[in-house]
This record gives structure tokens, C-alpha cells and sequence, in this order.
């Protein structure tokens, strides 16, 4: 089969994949999804006296069809699929397998089971149809007391979502038909291709067209404010912001449960599709109440002090008050202090709430039950390390708490010289009650911690995992940002270069909040959140003069600790055929723009000037191909590509 080579069982510490076939899921995924917009905007303004009225309508239609890699077909569970005992293939087949394992020779004449990537069935495609659409209308103007504003605006927004399959999909009825015909053969060698009769077979059993699942949001709000000065001192007016904020939130998901039925099939079942009836929510409805002050304090010439509090009120999570406090110091035109500190708030989305539970099978060979394998090693020759394949449990959880935060910074902006700015801005932020997914390898490492979430059977076998959504501990991270211009001058244009950084100084996780933070996740693999990478910088110089503007940009991403693949953790694998780390990730952007025509600007540009490729890494995510030899997180796979826009403004 293309693209395929003999599995690394030893690399990936699953012994039982030793005869089997790996396949680059990564060649085959479409790194540029074909997207089609259509998009209307309209404003209108009308002046009311010294009121001003303004209505907005905004509308989009989108239309996407995400590609994935072929399926892979098995027989396993419910899925029959077996090669007839009959013909000159089945008996190519056969004796090849013989050949290596006399002792199946006896097993001649029976069907044969098989793992097979169905190249002729073409790659998965999702099309998705997205309408979405806004409308606005809002008044503001003085109020009738001295050097007060309001604004004031009542919107209504949805987004409406339909999705259904496209090439690469067929019922398992189907396919277990063409596969006991012997028409359709997992056996043809690389460049052999099917026979009529087995495209045939496969066309029969397509279920493109069928519809997936779709469903609307939508938010109704009405908000309202008002800013003016409250009472003076000495250093100046105390200015004063207030206002209101209503909504409600409405929800609703229709999944189908398993497929429609068909004229040709009764077997609602349609391998590898992701069909999502357990999510269905017939509506929901959330409201949200919100108040909100500011006021502003010019406690010097020099010192400005501003103290926020918002209220918001949840259906189903209740009240939360968040205060936020900033101050500003200019002791001199060329340097400014500034600070702050806030604390956050954020509910469970719906899907995270309401979506039921997903189970389906652990497909791996290379899980044990952590009660009775503590070092989590597969290992045959040891009965309580052998590997299992309990049901995994995903989805949503109706338990789950607000997740709550806090914010603070400290920095400066100085100005040593004319055309020149250097800024530093500390910052840390702290989560609380995060709201996520555990990940397999935190629940195995802390089974005593996690033990609720392992189901069994009354012999104590263990049947399932809850990987459902939960309120975690959370995480804390700080860093310092930095940022640097300068302008000038030059044969009579203007130049212009800078620099935005930020350097990661902490990124710590735990557990529960009463935890102690766990160890440093500082330039290193995570798969669940993003790698600690230290530092980070965009770096940019332009050029303009006349109607002509040039520029040049840097995008720089630091290097990392790799993830570390089982056959090297559990020492079956030298070190010396693993990568330890992904290499720093930089590339150059470039574009020259010409505004010389009347309301028309034009821009060309070369995206990743270099060519550069994303530096290798072992992080993978499973048969999409999101990540498959780089980490789609940080690098991006696209080599060299060519702009071209063109602006143009009507008067």
C-alpha cells in the first residue's frame, strides 16, 4: 500500500503491532481546506438633532469541505469484513501468509480477516454550510445634564450550521456485501488497481449526501451606558462610565441517530462516520444579566488611578462580581509606569454542559488497568499488565462550576529619543476551576486521585474511562512582554522597525486548587495545552516613499522539549533514534504595496519568503492529520505561497 511501511513496535511499545503496516495519515491530509465565502454588510446613520441613529445588518454564507485520510477498515466488532475463501487472489493471499506462519496452514479455505486503509474509497469529506447573521440598531447622544453621553443599542445575532458527508463514506452493509463478493480486494499490491466490478460494489454503498448533524445559536442583547465627569480635584475631573448589559443565549443541536435509512440498506451503520445523536439538545436557553462602573481618578498630574466592577448574572451558575484596578504614572514625557489587576469569570459553554455521553471502544493495544499495573507498561508475559480496551466515555458534564481567574501586570514604556519607544510589561495570570478534558496519561498517573472515573464489573474488570469534561485545578503562567520601535528617515522616505516579544518565565498545572503546583512544564511537550516555549517575537521593517511601501517580517517561535515516545520511555528504545528536541521555527513574510491609482491600493506579497519548514516533531493526532510530523500548535506545514489584493474605495 502507498505510503505505508512496517510498524515500529519497539518505538512505540506496543509488541503486538509487530507484524502490522503504519501509514502517514499525514500525506494525506489537505493542509488548505477549500473554503467559499459570501459576506453582505450595510450601515446606515441618521442624524436626530445632536442624536445620532444608526442601524447595522451584517450576513455571511460559508461553505467548507474538510478533507480527511481514508478510512480504515477492520474486522472487528460489528464489522464482518472478511475476504472470501475462494480464487486465485485468496489463494496468492493465503500462501503468502503461510509462508511466514506454517502452523495457520490448516486455516486454508477459511476467510481472512484483515486491517485495511482504503485507498480506493478516497479520502473523507465533511461539507459544512455555515449562515450566520447580525442586526443592529443603537442611539447615543448628550443626555440632558451637563457633559454626559449615553449609547445605547439592542442587536440580534445566530449562527446556523449544517453538515453532512461528503466522498468516503459507506455503509458497513455495503461494504461487507463487496467484500464477500470478492469483488472489492484489501490484498491488491501498490499500483494494482480494483477491478470494475469493485468500484462498482463501492459506489453502491456511498452514503454522500447524508446529513451529519446541525444547529443555531443565537444571542439577543440590549445594552445601554453612560460616561461623564462625576466631580473635579485638584489634578483634574473624575470621570465616571456606567452601564447595563442583557442577553439571552439560545441553543439547539440535532445529531442523527446513526444514519437515515436508505432504500438500498437497513443497517443504519456507516464505518468512521461521526455522527453525534448523544449531543442532541432540542433548545436551550441561558440568560445573562450584567452591570458594570468605571471610574477614572486623577489622583495627580501624574497619576492616574481606574476602579472597575462588573456584576454578571448567570442562569444556572449565579452571581459574579469582578473588580479591576489600573493605575498610570508619567513622571516625565519620556517615561510612563503602568499596573493592573482584575479577576475573570467564565461559564461552561453549552456543548461543554449539555452534550451527552459519547462511548466507543479504545482502539489502542498499548492501555493496562493502572489498579493492577502501577509502572502502565503493556507486558504479555505478566497477567496483571496485559492490554485493555475498555469503552471510552466523552461528552459533556450538567456538574460543571464556573471556571474563575486572576490577572496582574506591571510594566513601562520609556521614549530615550525622538522616533524611538522601548516597553516592558510583566504579567501572570492565574485559572482557577479550569474547565477541561483530562487526558488519558493524567488519569493513568493518578488513578487514586481518579479512581471514580474507571468503571468495573462486578469480577472488578475494568469496562470504562470518564474523559468528560471536569473543573481542574488550572494553571498559572508568567511572562514579561516587550516591545520596540523606531522610526527614521532615509533617501526621503520614512523607515519604520520593530519588535514584539514575550518571554515565558513560569507555566505550572495542577490537579485540584488545593493541589501544590505540579512540576515545570517550561519548554516542553504538552499535549493538552500549548508547549511553555520561552520566547517568542514578530520583528518587522517597512519602507515608504511616495506612493510605494515595502516591508519585511520576522516571525520567530523558540524550540522545545519533544514528546517522549513509549519505546523510549520504557528504555526498549535508545535515545539515540529520538529526537529530543524541536528546533526554534523561524520565517519571512514580505510585501510591497502601490497606492498611486485613484481609490485603488494594491498589495503583492510572498508568505514564508524561505520556504521554510516546520522543524520536526513526534507529535501526531490520530487519523486527521492535524499533526503528523510537525506540531500544528506552533509550525506551520505550508511552504512559499503568492498574494495578491487589491483594495479599492468607493467615494
Amino acid at each position: 500500500m502507498a505510503n505505508s511501511a512496517a510498524y515500529d513496535a519497539a518505538l512505540w511499545a506496543t509488541p503486538s503491532a509487530a507484524y502490522g503496516c503504519a501509514w502517514d495519515t499525514g500525506v494525506a491530509a489537505t493542509l488548505q481546506q477549500p473554503v467559499e465565502n459570501n459576506n453582505l454588510v450595510a450601515r446606515v446613520s441618521k442624524s436626530l438633532g445632536e442624536h445620532l441613529l444608526t442601524a447595522e445588518f451584517v450576513a455571511a454564507k460559508v461553505h467548507s469541505a474538510k478533507s480527511f485520510s481514508n478510512s480504515q477498515l477492520s474486522t472487528s466488532g460489528t464489522n464482518k469484513y472478511l475476504y472470501p475463501s475462494t480464487g486465485a487472489s485468496y489463494d496468492k493471499v493465503f500462501n503468502s501468509i503461510a509462508a511466514v506462519f506454517p502452523s495457520i496452514a490448516a486455516n486454508k479455505g477459511k476467510p481472512i480477516a484483515f486491517r485495511w486503509r482504503c485507498m480506493p474509497c478516497g479520502a473523507r469529506e465533511i461539507e459544512t454550510e455555515t449562515e450566520s447573521s447580525r442586526f443592529f440598531i443603537g442611539l447615543d447622544g448628550p443626555l440632558p445634564f451637563a457633559d454626559w453621553d449615553y449609547k445605547t443599542g439592542i442587536s440580534s445575532a445566530s449562527s446556523d450550521d449544517s453538515s453532512k458527508l461528503g466522498n468516503g463514506y459507506y455503509y458497513r452493509q455495503g461494504l461487507i456485501a463487496a467484500f464477500a463478493s470478492g469483488n472489492l480486494n484489501p490484498f491488491a499490491m501498490p499500483g494494482e488497481a480494483q477491478t470494475a466490478a469493485g468500484l462498482a460494489a463501492l459506489e453502491d454503498a456511498t452514503a454522500r449526501g447524508l446529513k451529519l448533524y446541525g444547529g443555531k445559536f443565537k444571542v439577543t442583547q440590549l445594552d445601554a451606558s453612560a460616561t461623564g465627569p462625576l466631580f473635579k480635584l485638584p489634578a483634574g475631573a473624575v470621570m465616571g462610565a456606567f452601564g447595563i448589559d442583557l442577553r439571552r443565549e439560545t441553543y439547539r443541536f440535532g445529531g442523527i441517530d446513526g444514519a437515515p435509512s436508505s432504500d438500498k440498506y437497513t443497517d443504519l451503520n456507516i464505518p468512521n462516520a461521526p455522527f453525534d445523536s448523544s449531543n442532541s439538545v432540542s433548545g436551550a436557553t441561558r440568560d445573562v444579566k450584567a452591570a458594570y462602573g468605571e471610574v477614572m481618578i486623577p489622583v495627580l498630574k501624574e497619576l492616574e488611578v481606574s476602579v472597575a466592577l462588573r456584576s454578571d448574572d448567570y442562569t444556572g451558575f449565579g452571581r459574579s462580581t469582578n473588580p479591576k484596578i489600573s493605575a498610570r504614572f508619567t513622571p516625565s514625557n519620556a517615561l510612563l509606569f503602568r499596573g493592573s489587576y482584575s479577576t475573570g469569570f467564565k461559564v461552561p459553554t453549552f456543548s461543554q454542559a449539555l452534550n451527552g455521553a459519547t462511548i466507543s471502544p479504545y482502539a489502542g493495544k498499548d492501555l493496562v488497568d493502572p489498579a493492577k499495573c502501577p509502572g502502565l507498561v503493556v507486558s504479555a508475559s505478566n497477567p496483571a499488565c496485559v492490554a485493555v480496551t475498555p469503552d471510552i466515555i466523552s461528552g459533556g458534564n450538567a456538574a460543571l462550576a464556573p471556571e474563575t481567574s486572576k490577572q496582574y501586570s506591571f510594566g513601562f514604556v520609556l521614549a530615550p529619543v525622538q522616533d524611538m519607544t522601548l516597553g516592558a510589561d510583566w504579567w501572570s495570570i492565574e485559572r482557577n476551576g479550569a474547565i477541561r478534558t483530562p487526558g488519558m496519561s493524567e488519569l493513568l498517573n493518578n488513578y487514586t486521585r481518579f479512581a471514580d472515573r474507571f468503571a468495573r464489573n462486578a469480577a472488578g474488570e475494568l469496562v470504562s474511562i470518564d474523559q468528560r469534561w471536569f473543573n481542574a485545578g488550572g494553571g498559572k503562567t508568567q511572562g514579561v512582554d516587550v516591545s520596540a520601535a523606531w522610526a527614521g528617515t532615509l533617501l526621503e522616505g520614512k523607515w519604520v522597525a520593530s519588535l514584539e516579544g514575550s518571554y515565558l518565565i513560569e507555566k505550572k498545572s495542577r490537579i485540584s486548587d488545593t493541589d501544590p503546583w505540579g512540576p515545570s512544564e517550561l519548554g516542553k511537550f504538552n499535549r493538552y495545552s500549548d508547549p511553555g516555549i520561552r520566547w517568542k517575537h514578530v520583528a518587522s521593517v517597512s519602507y515608504a516613499k511616495g506612493d510605494w511601501v515595502g516591508s519585511l517580517t520576522q516571525r520567530f517561535t523558540g524550540g522545545y522539549e519533544d514528546a517522549v515516545l513509549p519505546g523510549v520511555a520504557s528504555g526498549t528504545v535508545k535515545p539515540a533514534k529520538w529526537v529530543k528536541d524541536v528546533k526554534s521555527y523561524s520565517t519571512f513574510d514580505t510585501s510591497v504595496t502601490y497606492s498611486g491609482f485613484k481609490s485603488l491600493r494594491l498589495t503583492a506579497g510572498i508568505k514564508n519568503l524561505l520556504n521554510t519548514d516546520p522543524p520536526f516533531s513526534t507529535y501526531y493526532d490520530a487519523d486527521l492529520g492535524s499533526g503528523s510530523s510537525w506540531d500544528p500548535r506552533v509550525a506551520d506545514p505550508r511552504g512559499r505561497a503568492f498574494t495578491l489584493l487589491a483594495n479599492y474605495t468607493f467615494k
